[in-house]
């Protein structure tokens, strides 16, 4: 199945109730009626293409995937990461500018393989179009509608 990363935005009651019970964490990223997001295997490139790195993050649009706080035990690829409402506001100031031709022009086969971004499938631009410029555009939808909401977020590599 491979890494596949999710994200699911909470109201603050929800954020409240993860913050004194670490515990639902699990439940919250693996349970109901699934994510809010899901960026499949498309997140680390997509990362890349924010950040400029491949596993550090960068202020605002660059911790949309890697950023936050870990919060409680393994949910997978290490624990859930918990970015709160101002975080969250951050991120979506610094996605709102990015389009997908920002990407586009960030968009290196080269460079991605030789900073072994996962999953190893960058050597045919085709990618970018068919795969991560939709999933970018759920990413930026996503923390776009969570800020309107003043929401924390949940993210998870799983």
């Amino acid at each position: 199945m491979g890494m596949i990363f999710v994200g699911r935005r909470l109201d603050a009651a929800e954020q409240q109730r993860l913050l004194a019970d670490h515990s639902l964490t699990a439940d919250l990223v693996h349970g109901g009626s699934g994510p809010d997001l899901d960026l499949d295997k498309a997140w680390h490139a997509i990362h890349y293409l924010l950040a400029g790195e491949a596993w550090e993050t960068t202020a605002g649009a660059g911790e949309a995937i890697l950023g936050g706080e870990p919060l409680g035990s393994e949910v997978g690829y290490g624990p859930a990461r918990l970015l709160g409402p101002e975080q969250v506001r951050a991120i979506a100031a610094g996605l709102e500018p990015v389009t997908v031709e920002t990407l586009r022009s960030r968009y290196d086969t080269a460079a991605l393989g030789a900073a072994h971004v996962y999953p190893d499938i960058w050597d045919d631009d085709e990618e970018f179009d068919t795969y991560l410029a939709p999933y970018f555009d759920e990413l930026r939808s996503f923390y776009l509608a969570a800020a309107g909401a003043g929401q924390a977020v949940l993210l998870a590599v799983v």
